[in-house]
């Protein structure tokens, strides 16, 4: 693939800009400056560097964000800063959309991707991925709440109970609750409905992929074969 390529489908502008970035010397692979377009370079294990800053390429993106709370899943957000602030530009500009949404005050694992196939197969109701949140609650919880979320709690505006896959105390106040939908709101509603009230709200699994605990918070990692692998069930 020419260099022009390379940097115009990982979001470093449109053709003119990529073109002007390379002829201006802002471009270096393997330890000199490309300022020719048209080199031809395998985008195997390719690393390249713009204005110093190293850029692995990836045919597809695939991210994995610990989400700070006052950060909204939107490009245009209203009353908050938006979790695309956090990502260097080249990911907002070749499209990288949030796979499913946190609300503003929710922390934790976040995926964002500009693959629309993997983003809907993580988001479409019918694949029913498991999503796990901790949520501190501000009464304690009891026996009876767990097993209301466990048997189903009906959600106003709601037909049919929404069933948790579990729901177990970690200790007093905090929450694990492992759902299959992503309805507005979900586990809020959920634990007031079974009579509690959430003061925190942290999701820390998706599918089989764990928040790292070394990720933290604000900051955004690749996502890895092994990672994209346990989000699909191997």
């Amino acid at each position: 693939m020419n260099l022009e390529s390379i940097l115009f489908t990982q979001g470093f502008g449109s053709r003119r800009q990529c073109r002007a970035t390379i002829a201006e010397g802002r471009v270096e692979i393997d330890g000199a400056i490309c300022d020719e377009p048209n080199a031809e370079f395998s985008t195997d294990a390719l690393t390249f560097y713009v204005d110093g800053t190293p850029w692995a390429y990836h045919e597809r993106a695939y991210l994995l964000l610990n989400k700070p709370a006052g950060y909204e899943c939107s490009r245009e957000p209203q009353h908050h800063l938006s979790v695309f602030s956090l990502l260097p530009a080249p990911f907002t500009a070749r499209g990288v959309q949030c796979v499913g949404r946190l609300d503003q005050d929710t922390t934790g694992l976040l995926l964002l991707s500009d693959d629309g196939q993997f983003v809907h197969a993580l988001t479409a109701p019918r694949r029913k991925v498991p999503k796990t949140y901790v949520a501190t609650t501000r009464h304690p919880l009891d026996d009876t709440q767990l097993a209301a979320l466990r048997d189903g709690v009906l959600l106003h505006g709601e037909a049919q109970p929404v069933v948790a896959v579990d729901a177990r105390a970690r200790s007093a106040n905090v929450l694990e609750l492992t759902v299959l939908e992503g309805k507005y709101h979900q586990v809020k509603r959920m634990v007031a409905a079974a009579g509690n009230r959430v003061e925190a709200l942290h999701r820390e699994r998706i599918g089989g992929l764990t928040l790292p605990e070394t990720l933290v918070e604000g900051k955004w990692q690749w996502l890895n074969a092994t990672d994209l692998a346990s989000l699909q069930g191997r």
